[in-house]
């Protein structure tokens, strides 16, 4: 047991190692590589990041889970780098993802019903955090065995996934930002979500049907543009309203 952890995660420990690879610059051209590819195939772990946030009472709190959140994400992901070559045989981790996020947007819809349940501020940030980092194990399979198909060297693609994972946290807040200004996008946040979980569902090797990536880009821009429509539309018509 001893002999396969220190096969597995004893790279991560090497000095010599590190500083081979941050002083060298082909090697910093393939993170830069790793980092693009966590944000391409990460676009819709940002937009689930904004809305299990989005349901915290504060500005703070839902500040405070995405940086919670960041590290526990960070511990997660260098457990799952070191097991990365058994992770294609997990197929359903993806199952698992897929219903879960079929539950959350089900469950907002549900919640807007007026079955709203309550509990504290506290607990809510902490089971924010936890499905945080629960959701970013979910996605980050397919980051880590396409990061792993680049390099087979596991402190680039450890150095590229953190920094990936840090920038899409970036995009995640500025989505959390949009959505206080224009509360329209929350539901429409909720139906990608459930988009995203046929996506996964599908994803899994006995379907083994891939959407690709630009398909759900566009489903997203042009869910985001129709949205903006109707708040535009409820915004001129309370307006048209008040100057009666």
């Amino acid at each position: 047991m001893l002999h396969w952890l220190i096969e597995l995660y004893g790279p991560f420990f090497n000095l010599h190692a590190w500083e081979t690879i941050i002083t060298s610059g082909a090697d910093w051209a393939v993170i830069f590589s790793l980092i693009m590819i966590e944000c391409l195939l990460s676009v819709d772990n940002a937009v689930v990041l904004a809305a299990q946030t989005q349901k915290l009472p504060t500005m703070r709190q839902k500040e405070q889970a995405l940086i919670y959140g960041l590290w526990g994400s960070y511990l997660m992901r260098f457990l799952m780098i070191g097991l990365g070559t058994f992770l294609i045989k997990i197929w359903w981790i993806k199952v698992v993802g897929a219903l879960y996020l079929l539950y959350l947007s089900l469950h907002f819809f549900y919640q807007r019903r007026g079955q709203q349940q309550k509990s504290s501020g506290a607990s809510k940030l902490w089971v924010a955090v936890i499905q945080i980092v629960f959701m970013d194990a979910i996605f980050s399979v397919d980051s880590i065995l396409a990061a792993l198909a680049v390099s087979s060297k596991p402190i680039i693609v450890l150095i590229g996934g953190l920094i990936g994972i840090l920038v899409m946290r970036g995009v995640a807040q500025l989505i959390l930002k949009v959505m206080q200004r224009i509360p329209e996008l929350e539901p429409m946040a909720y139906c990608l979500i459930a988009i995203i979980a046929v996506k996964l569902f599908l994803a899994i090797p006995q379907i083994d049907i891939e959407i690709p990536a630009g398909w759900f880009v566009a489903i997203l821009v042009s869910a985001v543009g129709i949205t903006l429509l109707i708040h535009y539309l409820k915004t001129k018509k309370i307006d048209s309203t008040k100057n009666v």
